[in-house]
């Protein structure tokens, strides 16, 4: 948590993120790099010289409207852990699922899914009253889509980590720009392994490698580059990383 806090205030302090009086919104979808940034922004809260405010939005695709026996989504947990870091969570429901999926009836609908989910957040956010939306792209991220721009499209791009969307009228903001993908298996694993306590350094180091190692080899579902430029990447690692910095 250090190491994640430590980056989350230097990329806060570089880039000018968190001003005096920010309502800030932590977009959840209940995966571990929103809820590493949820917690991170949560203890960033307790000390950082500019006083913000915090809450948490969930955007609920509504999966279950599809039929086929799907339950509704259980955020009960995010909930639990919303209730006890002193953070307001709201879930906001949606026509997403019906949209991408029935009317649609995309073949590739992660692209349509991802900008309808983008949006109902930044409009929630704001009618909630808040004037920044935080997101949980690493730089991982950032080193992915620095080179799926520079194989796909020609030209060499990444995220902003601060955008201002003049129709929404949202700040959005990314405080883990500076993490690793590395730093928060890391930390899953350290927890996950002991029942949510942090277990030894050494035996975690072998947790995260169990779980990395279907990601590296092509088979798992993290990151959204191909195998070939995420091992590419992988393989100048320190290089790439400070090219893509750069971009930024």
């Amino acid at each position: 948590m250090k190491r994640l806090l430590s980056y989350a205030r230097r990329a806060a302090d570089d880039y000018s993120m968190i001003e005096e009086g920010d309502k800030i919104a932590v977009g959840v979808s209940a995966g571990k790099d929103s809820l590493s940034l949820l917690w991170t922004m949560a203890e960033l809260r307790r000390f950082y010289p500019k006083k913000f405010e915090l809450m948490a939005i969930t955007i609920d695709m509504k999966f279950d409207d599809l039929g086929g026996g799907r339950k509704p989504t259980d955020y009960s947990e995010v909930e639990e852990l919303c209730r006890r870091i002193h953070v307001e969570y709201r879930v906001v429901p949606s026509n997403i699922a019906k949209i991408v999926f029935d009317i649609r009836k995309e073949n590739n609908p992660c692209s349509l899914c991802a900008k309808l989910r983008r949006g109902m957040l930044n409009d929630a956010a704001k009618s909630f009253g808040c004037n920044k939306v935080a997101l949980g792209h690493h730089f991982d991220d950032a080193v992915q889509t620095f080179m799926l721009n520079l194989f796909y499209e020609g030209r060499i791009g990444c995220f902003a980590p601060v955008t201002y969307l003049d129709r929404s009228d949202i700040t959005v903001i990314r405080p883990l720009v500076y993490a690793q993908e590395k730093d928060k298996i890391f930390r899953s694993a350290r927890r996950s392994a002991c029942g949510g306590k942090l277990m030894p350094r050494k035996q975690a180091h072998g947790a995260r490698g169990n779980e990395a190692a279907p990601a590296r080899s092509g088979k798992g579902k993290q990151g959204t580059a191909p195998q070939d430029i995420r091992c590419y990447a992988e393989s100048g690692r320190g290089r790439l990383l400070r090219v893509a910095h750069k971009a930024l």
